[in-house]
């Protein structure tokens, strides 16, 4: 999944697994078709171990991998720290609206996702992030060095 959140805007992909090139095709998708004007794309991920650049050079040659690569901005959250991530959030809200009761087959799964997501997307629903950097400061207090007033 990735989401945009301002805007209102996210894609999900049901995929057999999560490997390495699963994600480097959803990259690349992202890279190619929803973004290709832009200049940087700035992606917020947990520390999962497909999300690296090896994963790109696994699945395509050098020079496409690195092409891909080169158009990212990676910021990882912190470990254990998932809940910082707003896909995250997405995910939950996926789970709580569509995916809470037995679903027969993958095909069914995606098309109640595609249906989820279109719907999500046409409504510009967005997340109500609140967590401040205060919240953070006390949340995260062993990153955060101590100010002195």
């Amino acid at each position: 999944m990735c989401c945009e959140p301002l805007r209102g805007w996210r894609h999900l992909k049901v995929t057999d697994r999560r490997t390495k090139v699963d994600w480097a095709y959803f990259v690349q998708q992202l890279v190619d078709v929803h973004y290709p004007d832009g200049e940087k794309i700035v992606l917020v991920m947990d520390n999962l171990n497909t999300h690296t650049p090896g994963s790109l050079y696994e699945a395509f040659p050098p020079a496409e991998a690195k092409r891909l690569w080169d158009r990212l901005e990676i910021h990882f959250t912190p470990k254990h720290g998932s809940w910082l991530n707003i896909a995250e959030c997405e995910l939950s809200v996926l789970s709580r609206q569509c995916t809470n009761r037995r679903i027969a087959d993958q095909a069914a799964l995606r098309q109640a996702v595609n249906t989820w997501q279109t719907d999500r997307n046409c409504n510009q629903a967005t997340v109500d992030w609140r967590f401040t950097t205060q919240d953070a400061r006390i949340k995260l207090k062993r990153l955060y060095p101590m100010i002195q007033e």
